[in-house]
């Protein structure tokens, strides 16, 4: 899987035309799942981005998370984290999860990322079209790719 985590200070998703589910001050958090993710890699990730010390302590240094601070998170599924343009100008999206399992493993780190103590956390919906906003703080974004940690 991977997962890129920005920092805002604030941030909505418009699905399918309908209302905006909006956040303040936390985390977005754009998931991609490759096809063939193995599930036991969930728990970890999920409390990785949820514990993630990207937010200024007292003295300006990134060492408090969105836990540690009580703030939210919104989720958005997006499959084109998994883009290959290794060859050409048209990005490859073989490596990138579909249908049913690819739904319940996005549905299960949401499920799970509410479970970590963070104030709310909102979600686009998987395969929807959806709009995203958000007013990036800082910036800063991390990028976790649980491949990585096969290495």
């Amino acid at each position: 899987m991977r997962a890129v985590i920005q920092r805002v200070s604030g941030a909505s998703v418009v699905v399918n035309g309908g209302a905006p589910r909006s956040i303040g001050p936390g985390l977005v958090i754009l998931l991609g799942v490759q096809d063939g993710e193995d599930p036991a890699v969930l728990p970890k990730l999920i409390a990785r981005c949820a514990n993630l010390r990207i937010f200024d302590d007292g003295q300006g240094k990134l060492n408090l998370s969105a836990v540690d601070l009580g703030l939210s998170a919104l989720v958005v599924s997006n499959f084109t984290l998994y883009g290959d343009t290794s060859r050409g100008n048209r990005p490859s999206f073989i490596r990138a999860a579909r249908g049913e399992p690819a739904r319940q493993l996005y549905q299960a780190f949401v499920d799970g990322l509410s479970a970590q103590g963070l104030a709310d956390v909102q979600h686009g919906e998987f395969g929807a079209d959806m709009q995203i906003s958000l007013v990036n703080d800082g910036p800063v974004t991390i990028v976790i790719d649980t491949d990585d940690w096969k290495k």
